[in-house]
């Protein structure tokens, strides 16, 4: 037991950690180990996305101790003073996580967040039907090259998001899109109005079922969908697999990551969360739950024997370096993006 926890003897039932979290995010199962831990209770309120956790908190809600912000909005929750520093001599855990995903632009130094939940932007697949057809999902040409896309015609789906379609676009075209030029994203544009008739919608949340049943054969999406995706599949004893790889070209790292608010009553019992879950036999109940990348390095050795060699539940380091955190957009570059996004979804 770290030093953290075994200071805490004065904690006990009445004692309470009350968290905003995404909804099904952490099991029951590790909630009631940390309970048990820390002599304390757990209260959750759940959110359905980064937008509305963060309207509800700068509207002056109360209440909460500890929150888990997605990378993008960090800068704007530190700007506003919606978080406090973390007081790393109370996270000696923290020397579990992987370098390779802290001190990221959003968060210098790790001052306000510890990553937690890692997924890709990448290509979850009917390895089956790919296989039969020759196709290579390990480039972005499975989505963006006419001549791949012509095997595979109304088959692909891509997510409804301007920023991560571009990003996919912007790595094909061996570009970062945290250093693009106004000409890059022109180019990725047309290469995104060149694939889109081949292409059977835009989709947010179906494509994971549509995968799942076969529908459909190549998705550009979350890495945490292509698992449940897999899930789904393998449960329902169908006769194909649902793979999901990483890109040669690179991918876009989504990073979410715990933090304590600035108005949290038990910034103690927050921090002792977080200690909690940056042990590796913790954390790894994550990934085993929701397939997520795991940035706590002492986590590998207690993933589901299934996932200890998945390219992306597990990558390997020279992978992971492929990988990028996006940054945040300037007001005029949203606005410019907002224009192209809109162009392409007009254009046949």
């Amino acid at each position: 037991m770290s030093s953290v926890l075994s200071s805490a003897v004065w904690a006990g039932p009445k004692d309470v950690l009350h968290i905003y979290n995404w909804s099904g995010s952490l099991s029951d199962a590790i909630l009631r180990q940390f309970e048990k831990s820390c002599d304390c209770r757990v209260v959750q309120n759940y959110y359905g996305d980064n937008e509305e956790m963060l309207a509800k908190l700068a509207a002056g809600a109360k209440g909460y101790d500890m929150v888990f912000p997605s990378s993008f909005v960090i800068e704007a929750m530190s700007k506003q003073k919606l978080l406090q520093p973390l007081d790393h001599a109370k996270l000696p855990n923290l020397k579990n996580v992987d370098p390779a995903y802290l001190s990221q632009s959003y968060d210098p130094g790790n001052r306000y967040t510890v990553p937690t939940v890692l997924s890709l932007t990448s290509v979850g697949y009917n390895a089956e039907r790919l296989q039969k057809l020759g196709i290579d999902p390990h480039s972005w040409s499975v989505i963006f090259d006419p001549k791949v896309l012509q095997k595979i015609k109304g088959k692909v789906t891509v997510l409804d998001s301007s920023r991560e379609v571009f990003a996919a676009a912007l790595f094909y075209l061996g570009k970062n899109p945290n250093t693009a030029s106004q000409a890059d994203y022109r180019a990725a544009q047309a290469v995104i109005k060149q694939a889109k008739p081949y292409w059977a919608t835009f989709s947010n949340a179906s494509y994971l079922k549509e995968l799942a049943v076969g529908n459909i054969w190549v998705s550009l999406g979350y890495s945490t969908e292509f698992f449940q995706a897999a899930e789904d599949a393998r449960l329902a004893k169908r006769r194909f697999h649902i793979a999901n790889v990483a890109q040669k070209e690179g991918n876009e790292l989504g990073v979410d990551t715990m933090a304590v608010l600035a108005s949290a009553k038990r910034p103690d019992l927050a921090h002792q969360f977080i200690n909690f879950m940056l042990d590796g036999k913790n954390a790894a109940q994550l990934t085993n739950l929701n397939g997520a990348t795991n940035p706590v390095k002492t986590a590998a050795p207690f993933f589901r024997a299934d996932l200890k060699a998945h390219p992306v539940i597990d990558p390997t380091p020279d992978t992971v370096k492929k990988w990028t955190v996006l940054r945040e957009l300037t007001p005029v570059e949203r606005r410019s993006l907002a224009r192209m996004w809109t162009e392409v979804k007009v254009s046949r």
